[in-house]
């Protein structure tokens, strides 16, 4: 077995590339103190408690024609995580926006997508906080994702999870502990399915292993769980602002947060997936039964094209990378 020494730096070096290499363009690191464009380069202690216990908090969005989408409401919500596990954030807001958008400067892309992670810190490969040497900052700008329907544009399927849903406390935080969504996700990959949908103890709907699950019932409302038991998803909110331009155009009667029984599936007019990588998708088929006609509604193309336009032209959300 090789032993590596400093000067055998460029040969290892060469050793890790691998071809997903290309996807990966810029990271910030508090770890550095700077940006390192070499992907060989950017790497996370292994004695960081977010590798070793998923102690830590992270925040995906996207970068669209040079702009990042809703960048302060993620920035938001990450303090918030933070704030639920105690991690102090290394900088204030304003500093993470400056840092965010520099690294994504550095990538030199129009479009990409964005990942920020705060984690406890190195310090010991015990479970206790306390060893951590202080929180550490991580910004990753990588290749961006296409929009669901794009790639499918006859829409998505999906099943129920096996998997328990999150306790409310931890749905509600986004940390690194995503053991479940793994699990969800490698459930829909097996079945052969777009998505897996998690159930709470009373059979309601709860949320995807990365993505928000609402319903257009047959009375034309729009209904989302209620948000004190998932994750509070950016896109989710976004969407659900936007469908109050759908009631007067009557094309929903309305649109609002609350339990969502299991059997209100089978009389759905439309299933809407929605996420930062899914926009607003449709979800033609559930456990093997067609959702409504079995075909994308009018409700997820109308919303789909509404959050289209604000991702693209508005400039209350859009946070310029390159003026």
């Amino acid at each position: 077995m090789k032993v590596y020494g400093i000067k055998d730096s460029d040969t290892l070096l060469q050793a890790l590339r691998r071809p997903h290499h290309k996807n990966y363009f810029a990271m910030y690191s508090s770890m550095y103190g700077g940006i390192v464009t070499d992907p060989e380069l950017m790497l996370v202690p292994i004695d960081d408690h977010m590798v070793h216990r998923g102690d830590g908090i992270f925040e995906a969005m996207k970068c669209v024609d040079g702009a990042i989408y809703n960048l302060h409401a993620h920035i938001d919500r990450l303090y918030h995580s933070a704030a639920s596990m105690r991690i102090a954030c290394p900088v204030s807001k304003q500093e993470m926006s400056s840092i965010i958008l520099e690294t994504a400067r550095a990538a030199g892309q129009r479009d990409a997508s964005v990942n920020v992670y705060v984690s406890r810190g190195p310090g010991s490969l015990g479970v206790n906080p306390r060893d951590s040497v202080g929180a550490q900052l991580f910004v990753m700008i990588t290749r961006a994702r296409t929009p669901f329907m794009e790639a499918h544009p006859g829409g998505a399927r999906g099943i129920t999870s096996a998997i328990p849903q999150k306790p409310p406390f931890l749905a509600r935080v986004k940390s690194c502990n995503y053991l479940p969504n793994v699990l969800m996700k490698m459930e829909a990959e097996d079945a052969g399915v777009d998505f897996a949908l998690a159930f709470d103890a009373e059979s309601r709907m709860a949320e995807g292993a990365t993505e928000n699950v609402g319903l257009v019932t047959a009375c034309n409302d729009l209904v989302f769980p209620d948000i004190e038991g998932v994750l509070a998803g950016t896109t989710m909110l976004r969407v659900m602002a936007l469908a109050q331009e759908l009631v007067p155009r009557g094309l929903l009667a309305s649109a609002r947060f609350a339990p969502v029984p299991r059997s209100a599936i089978q009389t759905a007019r439309e299933m809407l997936v929605v996420g930062t990588t899914w926009n607003v998708s449709a979800a033609v088929e559930f456990d093997g039964r067609p959702v409504g006609d079995g075909k994308p509604g009018s409700v997820q193309k109308a919303l789909d094209a509404l959050l289209s336009a604000e991702i693209r032209t508005s400039p209350r959300f859009r946070a310029g990378i390159f003026n």
